[in-house]
């Protein structure tokens, strides 16, 4: 059996960064500040699916955003971290009070903070366009850029895995 998948079928916790990954990266900007972002459709459904599934999702982001919270609270998305500086150190803090483990982790990330993401998950995921030292230190890089279906991709990965092949 494919390693990826079997390691897929024991994940009940699935954590996100926002930028680069829910979004495309881009920051709307404008003489007021953020004006807003995007969001990508099919990766709410995804997001939606593995909810109803009973999986544990977070999203663990460096920056602040109300668009970002807004998005989150409509997806049902219970555990938001903004303004995080060691995403590491947060995502531990999150396992413990979820108890679940690094085993039970998987992470999808875009850029160098997320490495720390990585450290604490057993499913290093990276999206398309993700930094060249994410895509070097992922198990799986998504087909789809961030902000372009590819929470869906790995939503399908995660809900695949727990079906019987």
């Amino acid at each position: 059996m494919d390693p990826l998948r079997v390691a897929l079928a024991h994940i009940r916790l699935l954590v996100l960064d926002a930028d680069g990954v829910l979004t495309d990266g881009a920051i709307y900007w404008s003489d007021r500040g953020e004006a807003g972002l995007a969001f990508h459709v099919r990766d709410g459904w995804g997001i939606r699916r593995l909810i109803e599934a009973g999986f544990l999702l977070a999203v663990i982001s460096g920056r602040r955003s109300e668009a970002l919270a807004g998005r989150v609270q409509a997806l049902g998305i219970s555990h938001l971290h903004q303004a995080v500086e060691d995403k590491g150190a947060t995502l531990a803090n999150l396992q413990a009070s979820l108890e679940c483990g690094v085993m039970e982790t998987a992470a999808l990330g875009d850029d160098e903070p997320d490495l720390s993401l990585f450290s604490r998950a057993a499913v290093r995921l990276a999206v398309a366009d993700a930094h060249p030292s994410l895509l070097q230190a992922a198990d799986y890089v998504t087909r789809a850029s961030g902000g372009r279906g590819a929470v869906r991709e790995v939503a399908d990965l995660l809900l695949a895995a727990r079906s019987p092949a």
